[in-house]
């Protein structure tokens, strides 16, 4: 969905307008450099969203020894070296890595609900953006990755890859479907392809993997919860839920042109019913991904689409993650990563 509202004495550049609207491959190729400072695994900076029972619901899997250092706040009392810091003075803790080769895939959105945005970027854009950093976050860490990428037009599915061998392929899936998307395109936003690309990834995330689900939760209904639950019960599920602060508060800009699926209508956001009939749409839909969170345990990641989507990310996963890898690579003979 479009919103055109009154004319304004300065505009963007088409470029920064095409930018807000369309991603491009180069740009989610590049975002491989940025990919740092957060992670999906069970072991979690204090600050990260992903700590307390959320964390408890990521399985675990072996751990190898890693590195002795000292105690910074928030890192878990259960790993504290008692032998090493009775001899040395100070608290110190034992660092573990976990065992690599884990599944991960992928549930891309971009269905014409997804291209809405007011603020920096469409949501079909940040959910490009998420995608692509999860993608290259995942494979750095040792992993494979793959990816449901599903529209009105096409679903793509990319079977989880060692290494990056499947990210190009997940990237080039997304920036395809992204640019395909039109306010004025034939056809409506299709509730029913949440639940369908749910069924694929059923099929390809079998046992002990992790599946995230990048989406604005449109269509999500009973089907939605019984697909999740199923998958949920031998993996674990993370949902990221992108959303546009309009979306929250639709506000009072008088008259404006709403395109969507070949159609153009006029509505008047001045009137409180409409703006508050909006605000419920969104309320019911937030409160439908929260409520299954909470009673299943399962992590949702607000991003929206008015900040940079790698501080986002980094805000609710990665802070002390950041802060204690820096550390180690400042002493000598610290670790990379």
């Amino acid at each position: 969905m479009a919103i055109n509202g009154p004319k304004r004495s300065q505009r963007k550049a088409p470029s920064d307008d095409a930018a807000r609207a369309y991603g491009t491959l180069d740009a989610l190729l590049r975002l491989r450099h940025r990919a740092r400072g957060f992670s999906f695994l069970p072991r979690q900076p204090v600050h990260s969203i992903l700590t307390g029972r959320h964390a408890s619901r990521l399985r675990g899997r072996g751990l190898n020894f890693e590195e002795l250092r000292r105690y910074v706040e928030g890192d878990d009392i259960r790993t504290i070296d008692w032998s090493a810091t009775a001899r040395l003075g100070s608290p110190y803790v034992r660092v573990y890595t976990e065992e690599r080769d884990r599944s991960v895939l992928l549930l891309v959105d971009q269905r014409l609900s997804m291209f809405f945005g007011s603020r920096r970027a469409m949501k079909s854009v940040v959910a490009a953006e998420v995608a692509a950093l999860s993608a290259w976050r995942v494979t750095s860490l040792g992993d494979r990755v793959g990816a449901i990428v599903f529209s009105e037009g096409e679903v793509a599915e990319i079977g989880p890859q060692a290494r990056s061998g499947a990210v190009p392929r997940i990237l080039e899936a997304v920036v395809r479907q992204n640019r395909a998307l039109r306010a004025d395109g034939g056809s409506p936003a299709d509730p029913q392809l949440f639940n369908e690309a749910l069924r694929r990834a059923a099929r390809l995330v079998t046992h002990d993997g992790l599946l995230c689900l990048i989406t604005d939760a449109f269509g999500a209904d009973d089907e939605t919860i019984r697909l999740v639950t199923r998958i949920a019960a031998h993996n674990d599920v993370l949902t990221v839920f992108i959303h546009d602060p309009m979306e929250a508060a639709l506000p009072d800009i008088g008259r404006v042109t709403v395109a969507e699926a070949g159609r153009q209508i006029e509505i008047d956001t001045s009137a409180r019913d409409l703006r508050g009939r909006f605000a419920a749409g969104f309320a019911e839909r937030q409160a439908r991904i929260t409520g299954f969170s909470h009673d299943h345990a399962i992590p949702v990641l607000p991003v929206g689409t008015d900040r940079d989507v790698i501080d986002q990310i980094r805000d609710l996963l990665g802070h002390r993650m950041a802060l204690s890898a820096a550390e180690r690579r400042a002493r000598p003979g610290g670790a990379h990563g």
